[in-house]
């Protein structure tokens, strides 16, 4: 869902600079986006870690927590209680910030009326990722949704792809698995024998020690049907 059908990093970019800007007077730094940039930099470093993807895609508000007291940590910040508002302050702001990749749900309508039986698979906790669903009016669009915070595992976990082929009625080799991240969607899908589409909407091509090799690589959902 999330940089698939959601535009998410960019926004999750903005609403860390807004919460560092919204903060500012209560940080020893010396500027909001001198944090914001670190902030940034950790939540590259923190999400290109398999092991820290299957670990915390559960609980996105605990990740939330380590994040920035990495960052505080960076600049010799002991302030639990302002982590805990900061962390507050950008769930408020992220949830008004749900934008759909223009196209995206047309793409998804299209393909719905062309008699294609879509699943959404999304790691994160349940009251998040379900209010992007929600605000978000996708819904609608899918025959199977699974959010991992409330199915119990993430992706890659076999056993939430497994899940989706039952409640689509289909097999892995009549499945498509489409999204942005390669060891979550594209080798977790592989894993079981369906066919992995790579979203690289960075354009930045395969990185030299990908942990998967897409079947497909796309920069847009909207390539899944053009027109």
């Amino acid at each position: 869902m999330d940089d698939t059908i959601l535009s998410d990093d960019e926004a999750a970019g903005r609403c860390f600079r807004q919460v560092c800007h919204d903060f500012a007077d209560r940080l020893p730094v010396e500027s909001p986006e001198e944090l914001s940039g670190v902030i940034q930099e950790i939540r590259r470093w923190y999400w290109s870690d398999p092991e820290r993807i299957r670990q915390s895609s559960l609980d996105l508000n605990r990740a939330r927590w380590e994040l920035l007291s990495m960052a505080f940590e960076r600049f010799g910040i002991d302030d639990d209680p302002l982590i805990e508002e900061m962390s507050l302050a950008y769930q408020r702001l992220k949830s008004a910030a749900v934008e759909v990749i223009p196209g995206a749900l047309d793409t998804l309508i299209a393909l719905r009326n062309r008699g294609v039986r879509l699943g959404l698979i999304t790691n994160g906790d349940s009251h998040g990722q379900r209010a992007k669903v929600v605000k978000a009016g996708l819904e609608p669009c899918f025959d199977s949704i699974l959010i991992a915070g409330e199915f119990g595992v993430a992706k890659p976990d076999p056993h939430i792809f497994r899940q989706t082929l039952e409640n689509l009625r289909v097999s892995p080799g009549q499945a498509w698995m489409v999204g942005d991240n390669l060891y979550a969607d594209v080798g977790g899908a592989q894993a079981l024998g369906i066919y992995g589409i790579w979203i690289d909407w960075r354009g930045n091509g395969l990185p030299d020690n990908a942990p998967a090799i897409p079947d497909r690589i796309i920069r847009s959902i909207l390539q899944l049907y053009p027109e």
